[in-house]
């Protein structure tokens, strides 16, 4: 099963290091992973996309309540209802026999060119981890030069908050 796991932690040096340690101790790899801090600037909150079994993702969550950099631990995927939200930069050969259907594809998506050059488009399109890929799917006989993917943010609905 697919989790989405949010850790709020103590902005110091080493702590992603040792949150990462313990998914690959265990055998489990991270899928996404994003960190920034917070309005506090003490703290940060990492997002990480991993797959695994309930039961060994619940014993992760466990240790990673018990590193003591780490303030909170919720595993969206078991926990709560939550927002989600990834972005990409997609890089395109812009061509003047392909640039309206870019131009068209990027419409329909609700995204942005971000970027202009002679021979390439950049395009920035957020929305569901579905919705990225499906972005990225539509383009690919288009001509992609270059992706770059955020990986997957997220937060619970309504007045829940991590910290």
């Amino acid at each position: 099963m697919r989790h989405t796991i949010s850790v709020l932690v103590e902005n110091k040096f080493g702590v992603l290091s040792r949150i990462a340690g313990l998914f690959s101790g265990r055998g489990f790899n991270i899928e996404s992973l994003s960190v920034a801090p917070t309005l506090d600037s003490s703290t940060s909150r990492m997002t990480i996309v991993t797959r695994g079994d309930d039961d060994i993702v619940e014993q992760i969550t466990k240790q990673l309540n018990k590193l003591i950099d780490v303030i909170k631990v919720v595993d969206f995927t078991r926990d709560e209802e939550f927002v989600e939200r990834e972005i990409v930069l997609v890089k395109l050969n812009a061509e003047p026999s392909n640039r309206a259907e870019i131009l068209r594809m990027t419409e329909i998506f609700r995204g942005k060119v971000v970027d202009v050059s002679a021979r390439t488009y950049t395009i920035e399109v957020t929305g569901t981890e579905g919705k990225v890929g499906a972005f990225i799917e539509m383009v690919k006989p288009l001509g992609v030069i270059e992706i770059a993917r955020s990986g997957k943010i997220a937060m619970s609905r309504g007045k829940k908050s991590l910290g």
